[in-house]
């Protein structure tokens, strides 16, 4: 039996602990290294990588493409988290707070950089007008879900994903409380779709954006398999929502840009204009003749 754990006075950093991404993580802020942040010919700018935090911006700039505001034309350029990326000079100037994604609005002067998923789908939506209502009730019912993402993914992601897939020892607490707090928040979901088509209400918006690629990928087991664990095929209404919005040509297109992992016809590393979509589909083509 392990010896129970009483934390000291003062806590010390151990560099080698945290598991599988313990090198990206540390007690301290700011750069480790100058390094300047690559410049596209777009005007928006776009430092990732296909994690669901990313993927909810990419999502939202290929659905925008997809209205037609060509102003959402963009950049995507790859942060690998894993080699340091987001601690360089450059990336730091746009999030200070050294994580994924980081946008960079350079279509006004000065430019403007805006850094929290949540705060990238809002801005955007009140930049081009779209997918985020206007009126009060609505708007507000929106921004309801949206926040509501931004305060659960924690426990979801840092908290069972990472005791559950990631820690270096399984430890029966940590993973049986974290999994009790997602299988609550599939609930509430499960029952809000069970009264409306999308998450905020009938239309889709930046609620759906936001929660469908954690929520999204828990239940398709996109990011770590625990679908039977937690018996995610009990919560049809979410299962529902989530084949609907995967479906969505926007979203497909989204969910592959930064992406590092999968086959590879489903990554496309770098986005830097819409024909790199299609670059993507005719090595698919090429695959399936090998």
């Amino acid at each position: 039996m392990t010896e129970p754990y009483t934390p000291p006075k003062v806590w010390t950093w151990k560099q080698g602990s945290g598991g599988r991404f313990a090198n990206i993580n540390r007690p301290i802020a700011g750069p480790t290294h100058e390094k300047e942040l690559p410049v596209g010919k777009h005007p928006l700018q776009l430092y990732s990588l296909g994690t669901p935090n990313g993927v909810k911006v990419t999502v939202m700039l290929e659905e925008l493409l997809a209205l037609g505001y060509t102003g959402a034309e963009y950049d995507a350029w790859l942060i690998n988290i894993g080699a340091g990326d987001q601690f360089s000079s450059g990336f730091v100037s746009v999030n200070p707070n050294s994580k994924i994604p980081a946008l960079l609005d350079r279509s006004v002067d000065p430019a403007v950089r805006v850094f929290e998923s949540g705060s990238i789908l809002v801005y955007l939506a009140e930049k081009f007008g779209a997918f985020l209502p206007k009126s009060a009730p609505e708007r507000a019912e929106v921004m309801n879900w949206l926040f509501w993402q931004m305060g659960s993914a924690p426990y979801l992601g840092g908290g069972f994903g990472h005791f559950y897939a990631y820690a270096p020892e399984k430890i029966e607490y940590a993973i049986d409380r974290f999994a009790m707090e997602v299988k609550r928040q599939l609930d509430v979901l499960d029952r809000r779709l069970a009264e409306s088509e999308y998450i905020a209400g009938d239309t889709y918006t930046v609620a759906d954006m936001a929660i469908w690629p954690w929520y999204g990928a828990l239940v398709t087991g996109v990011v770590y398999d625990a679908g039977e664990f937690l018996e995610v095929d009990s919560y049809t209404h979410v299962q529902r929502w989530t084949k609907q919005i995967s479906e969505r040509p926007a979203v497909k297109r989204g969910r592959m840009v930064n992406r590092t992992f999968g086959k590879p016809e489903t990554q496309l590393l770098e986005r830097h204009d819409a024909s790199d979509f299609d670059t993507k589909t005719q090595d698919k083509i090429e695959a399936g003749k090998a």
